[in-house]
């Protein structure tokens, strides 16, 4: 995980043309990893709610812990197990275990438990709060946040690749075929929202697609985007 400070241009006005904001998805997190075989279902869940539902930021985190000599995720990242540890602490709690879906950065529960999911995603609808960010560029990318509430909320980065299929060569999935759906390829912080308008104008990151998140201290995501 890194912070980014010498890309990041902060206009007083608006200077650039923005798209019309769009009512914002919910987020669905999935922590998995290629080396766990009771993630393939909770996988396939998240890719039929890509499918389903446009409504819906599906993000695939593949953590660190489940690597070893049978199998390594070329896909985990130490910003994934570091991010699912601290969706633990804010419910007092150190033990982390795959699968596991956070939707809309507080309710948890096991990824694959459809319909716990789905009523969380239906929950998460009726009442996220929204700050109506926007993505725009190529190989830069600007990110608009609007003036609003939520002073202090921090601000996430996601680049992200759409698809990979992975043929498994040893543990617990050795000789499966995994379909993977919006595998989270870098994580950056982009540091604290003021609550002033902000235009960050960056590199794009590692991943072919890219998504930003707003997120208060306690999980709530205010706002969420992707391009």
């Amino acid at each position: 995980m890194k912070i980014l400070t010498g890309y990041i241009t902060l206009l007083a006005s608006g200077l650039l043309a923005i798209a019309p904001a769009q009512a914002r998805p919910v987020v669905v997190e999935l922590f998995t990893s290629e080396a766990c075989s009771s993630c393939p279902p909770a996988e396939a869940l998240l890719s039929q709610l890509k499918k389903s539902d446009p409504d819906i930021l599906p993000l695939s985190f593949h953590v660190t812990y489940w690597n070893g000599p049978a199998w390594r995720d070329a896909f985990s990242l130490s910003g994934a197990t570091t991010r699912q540890s601290w969706y633990a602490q804010l419910h007092h709690s150190d033990e982390v275990y795959t699968p596991e879906a956070v939707v809309d950065g507080t309710a948890q529960m096991v990824g694959s438990h459809r319909d716990e999911v789905i009523t969380a995603i239906a929950t998460a609808k009726a009442a996220a709060p929204e700050v109506p960010l926007s993505i725009t560029g190529g190989t830069m990318i600007t990110i608009h946040i609007p003036q609003g509430s939520g002073a202090g909320s921090k601000i996430w980065l996601f680049g992200f690749d759409p698809d990979h299929t992975t043929k498994i060569g040893g543990g617990e999935n050795g000789g499966a075929t995994l379909h993977e759906v919006n595998v989270v390829r870098s994580i950056t912080s982009l540091g604290t929202w003021s609550g002033a308008m902000m235009d960050y104008t960056i590199p794009h990151p590692a991943g072919a697609q890219v998504a930003v998140v707003l997120q208060a201290d306690n999980g709530q995501i205010l706002g969420a985007a992707a391009n």
